[in-house]
C-alpha cells in the first residue's frame, strides 16, 4: 500500500553540512560590488579583505588583541598551519570523537611524528572525558563534530592559568555557538560552513599567547611558504590585515561580506545562535515523538545545533548503509532534501544542517518527508533482515 506524500514541502531543500545553505537574503545581484578583475593587493582589494576580518571580529565578538587572518585551503589549511607552526615544544593531548578530529590525530602522530602525544578518543555520538584533559599540554580538538553531531558543551574544563595552548577547529560552531575566547588560543573555521560562504578560504584566529609562541618557537621542520606565519622571528602582520598569503577569490570575499551583513540584520551572534537553537529545538520536538529515529549524540548537553546527526533505531534494518542511501535517494528525487546522508566515515544515518541560514519552517516541513521515505523503504523489505 502506497504511503501518502506529506502535504507541505520545504521551500529550500538545501540542508547540506558543507557547503552549507546560503542566508535567506542571498541574491546574486548583491555581489555586483565585488572587486572582480582587481588585484587583492589593490586599495579596494585590501579594503574588502580588511572589512571581512573586522566584520568577523565584530559578529563573533573576538577580543581586540586577537589576530584574525584569511588563509588558504579552507578550515583544513588553517588547522594545518597551526599544527605545523606551533606544536613540538610541549606535550600534546589530541581529542577526537569524529572524522575530522581523527584526521588531526593522524597528522600529528603519523605525519609530524611528534613525541609526547596522548590521544583521547570517543565513539561517534559520544565525547571524551573533558575533565581528564590536562591543559598544561597543548590540546587539539574540534568544538563541534561536523560528522558526529556532538559539540563541546562549554569551556569550563580549560584552565585560565593553563601553560599549554588550545587549538580549536570551530568550523561548524562559529556563528552558531558562543565560543569562550579567553579559553581558546587558536581558533579556525571556513567560509563555506555556518554562513554558507564559498569554499577554499579559511580563518585563523590567534590569541596573544599563540602569537607569543609563534615568535619564540621555531619548529624543527621546514615550513612551506603557504604555511609560514613568521619572518625573522616576528609575526607577519600583513596576513592579519588583509595581505593574504596567496590570491583569494574576490567574488568569494564579497559573498562573505554579504553573509556578514545578513548576520547583523538578524541580531549578530545572539541572533545567529538563537536561530540555530530554534532549529535544533524543532528537530528535538519531532524526534522525541517518533520511536523509529533518534539522535546520534547520546548526551543532550553535547548535542550540536548545526550538524545534527540522526540514526534509524529499527533493529530489523540489516543493511544500514543501503537503507540510508535509499531513504536519502527518495528525498532527493522528490526535491525535498539534498545532501543529508551521513558522512562517509560516520555510522549510517542522516546529517541535517540546522545552522542559522536554515529556516525553521523548512525543517518542520522536512521531518514528515523523512518519515515518509523511511516507511516507504521499510515496506519494500529490501534492507531488513
Amino acid at each position: 500500500m502506497a504511503i501518502s506524500h506529506p502535504a507541505a514541502r520545504p521551500a529550500n531543500p538545501r540542508f547540506s553540512s558543507g557547503p552549507c545553505p546560503k542566508p535567506p537574503a542571498f541574491k546574486l545581484e548583491n555581489l555586483a560590488g565585488a572587486a572582480i578583475g582587481r588585484s587583492h593587493r589593490s586599495a579596494i582589494g585590501k579594503a574588502k579583505l580588511k572589512e571581512a576580518i573586522e566584520g568577523t571580529r565584530e559578529i563573533l565578538e573576538i577580543p581586540s588583541d586577537y589576530k584574525i587572518g584569511i588563509v588558504p585551503a579552507s578550515d583544513t589549511g588553517a588547522v594545518e598551519m597551526a599544527l605545523w607552526n606551533l606544536l613540538g615544544c610541549n606535550s600534546i593531548e589530541m581529542l577526537a570523537w569524529e572524522s575530522f578530529g581523527s584526521g588531526w590525530v593522524a597528522d600529528v602522530v603519523s605525519e609530524l611524528d611528534l613525541p609526547d602525544v596522548e590521544v583521547k578518543t570517543a565513539e561517534y555520538g559520544e565525547i571524551v572525558d573533558l575533565e581528564s584533559v590536562d591543559t598544561d599540554s597543548d590540546v587539539v580538538f574540534t568544538w563541534n563534530g561536523t560528522t558526529s553531531g556532538v559539540r563541546v558543551p562549554d569551556g569550563n574544563w580549560i584552565r585560565p592559568d593553563r601553560r599549554g595552548l588550545t587549538i580549536c577547529d570551530a568550523t561548524s560552531a562559529a556563528f552558531a555557538q558562543h565560543l569562550p575566547w579567553d579559553k581558546l588560543d587558536v581558533t579556525t573555521f571556513s567560509w563555506q560552513k555556518v554562513l554558507g560562504g564559498e569554499a577554499a578560504h579559511g580563518m585563523l584566529i590567534l590569541s596573544p599567547r599563540a602569537v607569543e609562541r609563534l615568535e619564540n618557537y621555531r619548529p624543527p621542520r621546514p615550513l612551506p611558504k603557504i604555511f609560514r606565519l613568521t619572518r625573522k622571528g616576528g609575526l607577519i602582520e600583513g596576513i592579519f590585515e588583509g595581505s593574504t598569503i596567496n590570491t583569494p577569490s574576490m567574488l568569494a570575499v564579497e559573498d562573505y561580506l554579504q553573509a556578514l551583513r545578513w548576520s547583523r540584520s538578524v541580531g549578530g551572534l545572539k541572533g545567529l545562535c538563537r536561530r540555530a537553537d530554534t532549529n535544533l529545538a524543532a528537530l528535538q520536538n519531532y524526534v522525541e515523538k517518533e520511536p523509529w529515529i533518534d539522535f546520534l549524540a547520546t548526551s543532550p548537553e553535547a548535542r550540536s545545533n548545526t550538524s545534527v546527526c540522526l540514526r534509524f533505531t529499527d533493529d530489523d534494518i540489516g543493511d544500514a548503509t543501503g537503507f540510508e542511501k535509499a531513504v536519502t535517494g527518495r528525498l532527493e528525487a522528490e526535491e525535498v532534501a539534498f545532501d543529508i546522508g551521513s558522512y562517509r566515515d560516520a555510522p549510517p544515518g542522516l546529517r541535517i544542517w540546522c545552522g542559522a541560514t536554515v529556516e525553521t519552517a523548512d525543517l518542520t516541513a522536512l521531518m514528515p518527508w523523512i518519515k515518509w521515505a523511511y516507511q516507504t523503504e521499510m515496506e519494500t523489505g529490501k534492507y531488513t533482515s
